[in-house]
């Protein structure tokens, strides 16, 4: 299991994902979940994976060798909307799917697996989907601004407390560190290090990218400060009144 997110908001997009493919006692893998197709002033395409490791990558290579070696069919650096990467991506999954559910099944392995994908192609707006492993997707939009997918339950609050279009992506970045904090603190199957990539609206170049690991100052300042302030938020709460005096 695996953890990512992804924000589309007012100000830019924001992409969160952490690199745990095992979480065995003696067996702990890290891959990167997150793949970024760029041509600066032009596009931006990121995708985050989660799920059967063997089913996203497949499709994610099925997917960029066909944008290598068949520039004249629809591929990542030729098509004219996210809307389409989508779609793409969700025919590349179907196929996968196809071609090897069976003998995965046969061997007792889950053959799911889904992808957030988002950015912005020049001409049309930012825009994010989830696209599930039978290969369909639904859009963000000012209501739900944001996905999840893989281990999403514990991180999930503070997104619903907190993000709206309108947040900042400061103030978004700090919300999705506090997610993964969440996640990491209750499951151990997620894990660092975290990629994040942050994306302004327009820009049509990456903001910023960086990746966090185990020992990074600021996710333990994260980790440390957060821990802090719920314990004393749940401090000044006041008591019930239907409680006898302590």
């Amino acid at each position: 299991m695996t953890y990512c997110i992804g924000l589309n908001l007012d100000e830019g997009l924001l992409f969160a994902s952490d690199s745990r493919t095992n979480a065995g006692v003696d067996d702990v893998r890290r891959t990167s979940k997150m793949r970024v197709f760029q041509v600066a002033g032009e596009r931006l395409i990121v995708t985050l994976s989660t799920g059967n490791l063997s089913l996203t990558q497949n499709a994610m290579n099925l997917l960029e060798h066909r944008a290598l070696h068949q520039p004249d069919q629809p591929g990542l650096y030729n098509v004219r909307s996210i809307f389409e990467v989508a779609t793409l991506l969700g025919d590349a999954l179907r196929e996968i799917r196809k071609r090897d559910e069976p003998y995965l099944r046969s061997s007792g392995i889950d053959p799911s697996g889904s992808f957030i994908v988002g950015g912005q192609i020049k001409g049309e707006a930012p825009r994010l989907f989830l696209v599930y492993s039978e290969g369909n997707f639904i859009e963000s939009n000012p209501d739900t601004p944001w996905f999840q997918a893989g281990e999403i339950k514990f991180g999930k609050p503070i997104l619903d407390r907190i993000v709206s279009c309108k947040t900042s992506l400061l103030e978004a970045t700090k919300c999705a560190l506090v997610s993964f904090d969440s996640t990491m603190r209750s499951n151990l199957s997620v894990g660092p290090p975290i990629d994040l990539l942050l994306y302004k609206r327009d820009a049509l170049v990456i903001a910023q990218q960086v990746r966090l690991d185990d020992n990074d100052v600021y996710l333990n300042v994260v980790r440390r400060e957060w821990n802090d302030a719920l314990r004393a938020a749940l401090h000044a709460l006041p008591a019930p009144d239907w409680l006898p005096p302590q």
